[in-house]
Formats: C-alpha cells, sequence, structure tokens
C-alpha cells in the first residue's frame, strides 16, 4: 500500500517520541508499504526565530514568510527536523532519505494566493507538482522519503508550504492509497470527546459552530482535498498512543460504517451521516 505520513512538528520534540514513531515507520516500510513522510515543526520553528530576533505573524492559520523567515526555514525544516526525522528511521534499520524543495525537483511550488492576491503572504506558496518518478526510485530501492514542508518555484525561490496541505497535495499525486495525519491530539475533538468519523460536507458546519479551530480547519481542509483527489482513506490521529501509526495504517481501508470495534482518532469521509452520534468516545 502506498501511504502518506505527516508528523506534527510538536511529535519533534522529544527524542524518545521521534525514535518510537520511527521504529512504526520503519516496520510499515519492511512490511512493503511505499511511504511518504512529510514533517512539520512549527514550534520549533517559532522558537528558533524567536531566538533570531524575527517576530512570527500569521494569517488565517499561514505564517507570513519575509526572506529572513524564509531562509530560517529552509535551515529548520530541511535541515534539523528533517535530518533528525531520518536518521531516526535509518537507526531503525530502514533507510530513509531527507529531501526538500529542489531536490531532484521533487516539490513544485507556486506562490499561494489569499484575497485573490497571489504572494500576499510572501515566500508561502502551495504544491502544483511533485517528481512521482524519483519517489517511485526511491521506493524500488527500500528507501522511505521524509519530505520537509519547503518547495521550490519557477522564480528559483524556496516557498514555506504548510505541511498539512502538503500531505494532501503530495498523497494525491503521487495516488496514495492512505493519508495519516499524527498530531498531538487524539483527533478531532468536540471538547473532550473524540469525533470518530467527519464527512467533508459537515467541515464547514465544525468550523462555522467552532467545534474545531486553529490547526485542525487546516488538517479537516487538506483531508477534503485528498479525498477528492482520489486518497481513499484518511485517518488524523494521535501519534503518542504507542503504536498509533501502525494500528492506522493496518485498519481496512473502507470500513464499514456501523463497525463496532472503534479504531483511533479520527476517520474523514468523503460522504454524510451524522457526525454527532459518532462523537461518543473520551478523548485520551
Amino acid at each position: 500500500m502506498r501511504i502518506v505520513i505527516k508528523f506534527a512538528g510538536a511529535l519533534l520534540e522529544k527524542a524518545e517520541m521521534v525514535q518510537q514513531l520511527a521504529r512504526q515507520v520503519a516496520e510499515l516500510a519492511q512490511q512493503g508499504h511505499e511511504l511518504l513522510v512529510v514533517h512539520g515543526g512549527g514550534k520549533i520553528f517559532t522558537g528558533t526565530l524567536e531566538r533570531m530576533g524575527i517576530k512570527s505573524r500569521f494569517v488565517d492559520g499561514l505564517r507570513v514568510t519575509d526572506k529572513d523567515t524564509r531562509d530560517a526555514a529552509v535551515m529548520v525544516f530541511g535541515g534539523l527536523l528533517n535530518k533528525r526525522l531520518a536518521t531516526a528511521i535509518s537507526r531503525e534499520g530502514q533507510a530513509a532519505v531527507g529531501i526538500s524543495a529542489g531536490d531532484a525537483s521533487c516539490f513544485l511550488a507556486e506562490p499561494f494566493i489569499h484575497d485573490e492576491v497571489a504572494g500576499s503572504l510572501g515566500y508561502v506558496g502551495y504544491i502544483v507538482g511533485v517528481n512521482v518518478e524519483f519517489l517511485e526510485s526511491l521506493w524500488r530501492a527500500n528507501v522511505v522519503p521524509v519530505a520537509s514542508c519547503l518547495g521550490l518555484g519557477e522564480d528559483g525561490e524556496i516557498y514555506n508550504i504548510n505541511a498539512d496541505h502538503m500531505a494532501a497535495a503530495c498523497a494525491e499525486y503521487v495516488h496514495a492509497q492512505r493519508l495519516i495525519y499524527l498530531t498531538d491530539v487524539a483527533g478531532v475533538l468536540d471538547g473532550k470527546k473524540i469525533i470518530r468519523d467527519v464527512a467533508c460536507d459537515e467541515i464547514g458546519m465544525l468550523i462555522q459552530n467552532r467545534t474545531v479551530s486553529g490547526g485542525m480547519v487546516l488538517k479537516l481542509e487538506a483531508a477534503k482535498r485528498a479525498l477528492e483527489g482520489g486518497v481513499e482513506q484518511v485517518r488524523i490521529i494521535g501519534g503518542t498512543v504507542p503504536n498509533a501509526l501502525l494500528e492506522a495504517a493496518r485498519a481496512p481501508v473502507r470500513a464499514p460504517r456501523t463497525r463496532r470495534v472503534r479504531a483511533l482518532g479520527t476517520s474523514v469521509l468523503p460522504s454524510s451521516f451524522p457526525v454527532r452520534q459518532m462523537a461518543s468516545a473520551s478523548a485520551e
């Protein structure tokens, strides 16, 4: 199975958590799955910017990125965090390589359009192309690609990409069967309850009534794009739960809605059914 896995940056802050997740990635790869790992790192990046004396500003959940901020993003995302995660997977006996932006032109980007103006957020972009042939060459060599959230523009500049959006776009371009978001929360929450299933046409309602906010809005919007682009299943799960990634990857792609065995986290589904009936489990 071809799976895109997005690691929340918060999961990369502690070495023991990184290694625990790396072990699961290695196990899945050694079972024959073709994996693309995409990672964020917002909190670590914000802390780095503060130490550099650069203030962070966000618009609709996206970081406004001037040239100095972009250069720091390349250092943190394409350097520190990317190599930290690739190294952890390799230490588990599974070859992994960190890639980003212009490496073999693997991820192509265009300036993000906000308020109908391209580039109004600075060096913030969105993915418009993926070098699938390059990624497939890595999979044939039994190597796990680990991608930082950066893209290469036609102008030769590197653009900062929201990692949730990037994971969804990559899942669409590589024709992944499954997209898994590993987060630092248990799933999509309604207060302290996990919403076990969310349908695409219910996302707007959850945003409007403020059941979800912040980064979860971006995840749900990205999940909707992935499903509309042909990805068969999207799951949002808590990465701190032991073996959560293994469980999410091994679950049936198309499980019946009436299933009695609860899977971890939240499934995002392409068709509608009552959300509130599923919000019955306490968050862990």
